[in-house]
């Protein structure tokens, strides 16, 4: 890069430059005619190159389409180049991508001329192929004059951010949700209250609405009677997603998922489905720079920021779990825990949130390829050959120690994507209906 943004006489001017003037002086010393013919052409060309230079600093501007993007989706990096003296007559582009973005053409250059009112666009298609936090660019631009005997360059700025959200698996859930204690929302409390559903009918009380009096009731038996409903209520979720670790290696969207990625593409889809119901959903990750939390909340742009927490998480950049949670956690709200199951610390948060009187369920979200002993450790094997033996056994503690957390009554599901928490939710759904109606 050029420490001075200037217009600079290129090799070749030079060249033909210096090489021109050699000849014709040689040509005239010599009295050689001939010699003299074949200098001119590289004079006539150093000349004509010299008057044509541009006076004035050209503006260059470059921005990028879209600052946040999914994965998987692109957007475009635009180079504006405006001449005012209207002598540039190429303009050419270089962009170096970073890791996990993908440019069109793959070469990351474009080059273009100027059109008569001395402006030209140059686009680049900018693709990112995995979540997380992208610096893109400056690029590197030059500019030629007529028969490229001067050049400017411009590399100026910091670059662009470029957020990458997770792609959210495809996933629903048609169980019947789990029961939480709040009063308000939009889906049905074990308590009686006014709400939309039915429940049944029951004789009049003071203070009950007059148009809830259901009249066929009321003239059959001689007394009022009123219809009674369901209080309705929003359910509240707590998303624990575990990077403490991050097991596999990550092909980006296109390619094999690590357990981050399955970690966070499986919450971004459950946490999208929750909000979408009305639902307020809650989210700690673990193993980031430090614990980050984001409180229970509802609404589009409430999953807007999880999504962002999400996409700008590191896995095991802290491997130091304080063991904090979010305060005020509510006894019965559902917390789903992602996790790789690697790290024996999520595993006994989970038995503390459920000795806590909460609805845990477990996602495990260690990749396929990795369960086997030596799917995930073959390039390490060839340097140190106990790494495969290590890691058999450390699959061995962590099937005791899964079974030791489903013994205490917490579900355990693998990632299937959509139908993947049908079972257990019903399940939940039994067992908290159970428990509300000890208590009436």
């Amino acid at each position: 890069m050029n420490k001075t943004e200037r217009w600079e006489p290129t090799a070749a001017h030079a060249r033909a430059t210096i090489g021109g003037a050699t000849i014709a002086v040689g040509a005239v010393l010599a009295r050689r005619p001939d010699l003299l013919v074949l200098a001119a052409p590289f004079l006539v060309a150093a000349v004509w190159g010299a008057a044509q230079r541009p006076r004035a600093t050209p503006t260059v501007e470059q921005a990028i389409g879209h600052d946040v993007v999914r994965e998987g989706q692109a957007t475009t990096w635009r180079v504006v180049v405006d001449d005012p003296s209207g002598r540039i007559e190429d303009v050419a582009v270089r962009l170096e991508p970073p890791r996990w973005v993908e440019l069109l053409p793959s070469s990351g250059q474009v080059a273009c001329s100027l059109r008569d009112d001395g402006t030209v666009l140059l686009v680049l298609a900018v693709r990112s192929t995995r979540w997380g936090q992208r610096r893109v660019g400056p690029a590197f631009v030059v500019a030629s004059s007529a028969w490229g005997a001067f050049r400017y360059v411009h590399q100026r700025g910091g670059g662009r951010s470029l957020l990458t959200l997770p792609q959210p698996s495809p996933f629903d859930a048609f169980a019947p949700p789990v029961r939480s204690p709040g009063l308000v929302g939009l889906s049905r409390s074990p308590r009686p209250g006014n709400g939309t559903e039915f429940a049944g009918i029951r004789p009049f009380q003071p203070g009950d609405r007059l148009r809830r009096i259901h009249w066929k009731q009321s003239l059959r038996t001689g007394s009022l009677h009123v219809t009674s409903t369901w209080a309705d209520h929003d359910r509240h979720v707590l998303l624990l997603a575990d990077l403490l670790v991050d097991v596999g290696e990550s092909g980006g969207v296109d390619g094999r998922a690590s357990s981050a990625d399955l970690v966070l593409r499986a919450g971004a889809a459950i946490a999208e489905h929750y909000v979408s119901a009305g639902d307020r959903v809650a989210l700690v990750v673990l193993g980031g720079s430090d614990l980050r939390r984001l409180p229970a909340g509802s609404g589009r742009r409430h999953l807007r920021r999880i999504l962002d927490v999400m996409a700008s998480s590191e896995p095991g950049t802290d491997p130091f779990d304080r063991g904090q949670l979010p305060p005020h956690l509510d006894p019965g709200l559902l917390v789903v825990m992602l996790s790789p199951l690697v790290s024996h610390r999520s595993l006994d948060r989970a038995v503390v949130l459920a000795r806590r009187g909460m609805s845990v369920v477990v996602i495990d979200c260690l990749p396929p390829d990795a369960a086997e002993p030596d799917g995930a450790h073959d390039r390490a094997s060839s340097v140190d050959p106990y790494v495969p033996l290590a890691w058999r056994m450390r699959l061995l503690e962590r099937d005791r120690e899964v079974r030791r957390v489903v013994e205490a009554g917490i579900a355990v599901v693998p990632w299937r994507g959509p139908g993947s928490l049908d079972l257990v939710l019903r399940d939940l759904q039994r067992q908290a209906g159970g428990r509300a109606g000890a208590r009436r």
